[in-house]
């Protein structure tokens, strides 16, 4: 079974998906990043593959791909790293990127290497649902890999129920039609969207990013959904951190404990 269907089929709330952006804030630091967020009882990690032009990222995330493609990170560096990945870790991978470089590199070598090193899904936010159907779900399939699709407080209800339809792992709910970054707080009209996907029952879990940044961002979202993604708070934690492993520790069990 695909990790991301076993860790729901096993935790049906609370769930933590961590992002960093590969090659931040040094070159080698991808994989003992992974091993802290494990260690510290994070559910997901969600690694992001550096690209020049990130447009759904906010200017946290934006720094940290440029500094990660000017420390020399490239997909296939990623993945270069990420061999034996399965001796030292148990939960789900997902990579996240742009289309772009991931069609430079090849689909279908992508979904290889992904299945190679022990990749369980990916999210490829300019990743148009139709495109995906026609030419590469098979393909995803093939490789035992799951796809997640994004939506937003703007996607229609046909929208968003064409999407769980086609989706396998889980749904990203964008909290705000915005860029990512970590905000203060949950605003009333994000717990509207919130509570209207709720009641939409759908078939799939759902994950909810951007502006998620401490305990109280993750509880408010983990009330509305199956739990929810860090990523720009993170982020900042690793670019300030002086001990890198246990400052990763201390915030995550910041959020979960």
């Amino acid at each position: 079974m695909n990790r991301i269907d076993e860790l729901f089929k096993n935790k049906d709330g609370n769930i933590l998906s961590i992002y960093f952006t590969a090659g931040f804030p040094n070159l080698d630091d991808t994989v003992g990043i992974m091993e802290a967020i494990e260690e510290a009882g994070a559910d997901i990690i969600e690694i992001g593959i550096p690209y020049s032009d990130p447009v759904a990222d906010g200017p946290t995330i934006q720094d940290s791909n440029n500094v990660a493609l000017n420390n020399g990170m490239t997909l296939k560096l990623l993945f270069t790293q990420l061999e034996g990945l399965r001796s030292k870790l148990n939960i789900p991978v997902v990579l996240m990127g742009y289309l772009n470089p991931i069609v430079q590199y090849g689909m279908d070598a992508f979904c290889k290497k992904c299945q190679e090193v022990g990749v369980d899904g990916v999210i490829i936010p300019d990743l148009p649902m139709q495109q995906y159907t026609d030419s590469y779900k098979e393909l995803f399939d093939n490789y035992n890999l799951r796809n997640t699709f994004l939506i937003s407080p703007q996607t229609s209800e046909k929208r968003i129920r064409e999407i769980d339809n086609k989706t396998d792992g889980f749904i990203y709910m964008v909290s705000s039609a915005s860029i990512t970054g970590a905000k203060k707080e949950v605003t009333p009209e994000q717990i509207a969207y919130f509570e209207r996907v709720r009641d939409m029952g759908l078939k799939n879990p759902r994950l909810i990013g951007f502006g998620i940044s401490d305990k109280a961002s993750f509880t408010t979202a983990s009330t509305y959904s199956h739990g929810a993604i860090i990523g720009s708070a993170f982020i900042n934690v690793v670019k300030e951190a002086k001990s890198l492993s246990e400052e990763i520790k201390t915030f995550i069990k910041g959020v979960i404990s």
